[in-house]
């Protein structure tokens, strides 16, 4: 990362790094498994026949006295019909109508997906016996504004096991904490465009990794069900927290948007063409010989996809379902890697049960208490793809370049005209065949039209005397070396000298003449 910021030195204030959405599971481990339930059914003489009829009721007790608390504080309690309905979104409008500033803001209810409990009969035995299997039960959301965490949110799943989710911020949390110790700060939405002291951010940012998990999570599973002791009995069983999805993000502070923009098309394009399989995987942490060949072992899913969202161009790189992102916020470029499945990762640790023990290279588990090598794992991601990134300047002088493009070039039949980047017209063509969304699978003529001639519909002569136009146009950029044809299709794909060329020379066309009298000075 070091590399990175000494390249951006000039425009850059410095980088914060720590945990962005956190997604945390509880799990009552001695009723997780078919076994754990048969042992709780028979401890309370439930039989097997009757477990419905029991389940039913025991989901009811869980829903009303989770509901008590909204019901007596008159907040909201509304049901969501649908999975399309943004959950947050609705919380946040709630809390600002009420003008809800510290605890609960309302409680959702939606039918979700989950894990639990079925009674089948087995046709071979002649018993009936219990299935641990996908299904879908109702499940209570409690947004709310929490004293150390913020804006969160909790849920419980009201059918057995009853397990616990709960979904948190740790720039959110930050904040809290920043306040706290009366730190001036910028935010936009979950992202700090500036801080009175980044060194002090960063402290407590760290900090947030070395907090008292169980006791800040546990009394949040006794606010979603009150009646536990009373339905799972003395001693009630205590909720184990793992981390079921994680992203650590690295934010590099920018002076100004400006400051941004004029390099972060050039990273995207840069990630995009230089970064393969190998690449990916040495982010990751795994290991890839020097040659750079992927070993014949490895049987990792490794891709990579690009986007153009309204806020702008996001990169991302799944390795499994784990995945390491780039994009843009404001004045803020993010790097961030997202841990689902980090039984892929290891990390020096002595054997579970045994935390005096000899340590050893061991799978690292999901566990809260690996937390802290979790987010090791992450952030040495987010550093080798930023220090891989710092490498996305070119030394070419740019006459190098642009000469060839200006001369006419031979084409098979007859040779082409000169490019001239300067002109409208070619820099628009130029922009075009370099947009981020064909760097991967390449263009076809009708995207290039699409983009030169607009999506309305036109009649068929006029459609085809389109066609025909952006033909002659991927002709000229082919003969110029830019394009180059992918056998056996109708797409093109940017050559790696033509993504330097384009860049060069739009960037270029774009610079004022103060910074082209300031870079020859």
């Amino acid at each position: 990362m070091q590399a990175f910021l000494g390249k951006f030195a000039g425009v850059v204030r410095g980088v914060l790094s720590g945990l962005d959405r956190v997604f945390l599971s509880g799990r009552l481990r001695g009723l997780a498994h078919t076994a754990g339930l048969r042992s709780f059914l028979w401890n309370r003489r439930v039989l097997l026949k009757d477990f419905g009829d029991y389940c039913q009721q025991v989901s009811t007790q869980v829903h009303e006295a989770s509901l008590h608390e909204a019901r007596h504080l008159g907040r909201e309690i509304r049901y969501l019909n649908s999975g399309q309905y943004c959950k947050e979104d609705i919380a946040r409008a709630i809390a600002a109508r009420d003008h809800i500033k510290q605890g609960l803001i309302c409680v959702l209810r939606s039918v979700d997906p989950c894990m639990s409990f079925q009674i089948v009969p087995n046709a071979q035995s002649r018993k009936l016996e219990v299935r641990y299997r996908p299904r879908k039960c109702l499940h209570l959301y409690h947004y709310q504004i929490h004293p150390v965490f913020g804006f969160m949110h909790a849920r419980i799943q009201t059918w057995f096991p009853f397990h616990v989710y709960v979904c948190l911020n740790g720039r959110e949390w930050l904040a809290r904490q920043m306040d706290h110790a009366r730190l001036r700060y910028v935010r936009r939405d979950n992202t700090f465009t500036w801080l009175q002291d980044l060194a002090q951010a960063q402290a407590l940012l760290d900090a947030q990794l070395h907090a008292d998990w169980p006791g800040l999570l546990d009394p949040l599973a006794a606010g979603l069900n009150p009646a536990h002791t009373a339905l799972l009995g003395t001693p009630a069983p205590r909720y184990y927290w793992s981390v079921a999805d994680s992203e650590w993000a690295s934010d590099v502070l920018f002076h100004t948007r400006k400051n941004l923009e004029n390099v972060y098309p050039q990273l995207v394009r840069h990630a995009v063409l230089s970064f393969g399989t190998a690449e990916v995987l040495r982010f990751f942490g795994q290991p890839v010989p020097v040659s750079g060949r992927v070993p014949h072992r490895c049987r990792h899913e490794v891709s990579t996809n690009v986007r153009e969202r309204l806020e702008g161009v996001r990169l991302k790189h799944w390795f499994h379902n784990n995945n390491l992102k780039l994009y843009d916020k404001g004045s803020v470029l993010r790097a961030e890697c997202t841990l689902r499945q980090p039984e892929h990762f290891r990390v020096y640790r002595s054997a579970e049960g045994h935390p005096e023990g000899p340590q050893d290279w061991r799978p690292l588990r999901k566990g809260v208490v690996d937390l802290a090598a979790r987010a090791a794992v992450s952030h040495a991601a987010n550093e080798r793809y930023l220090q891989a990134l710092a490498a996305v300047h070119l030394t070419v002088p740019l006459h190098q370049v642009a000469e060839p493009l200006c001369r006419p070039a031979p084409a098979s039949a007859r040779r082409v005209r000169a490019l001239n980047p300067l002109a409208a017209d070619d820099a628009r063509l130029l922009q075009a065949v370099s947009r981020h969304e064909f760097m991967l699978e390449g263009l076809r003529n009708r995207d290039l039209r699409a983009l030169l001639f607009g999506a309305e519909p036109v009649p068929a002569h006029e459609q085809r005397r389109r066609s025909a136009v952006v033909t002659r146009k991927l002709r000229l950029l082919r003969a110029h070396g830019l394009l180059d044809k992918v056998p056996h299709t109708h797409r093109y794909v940017v050559t790696e000298q033509g993504r330097q060329a384009i860049t060069a020379l739009l960037a270029a066309r774009n610079a004022s003449t103060q910074q082209l009298l300031g870079g020859a000075a």
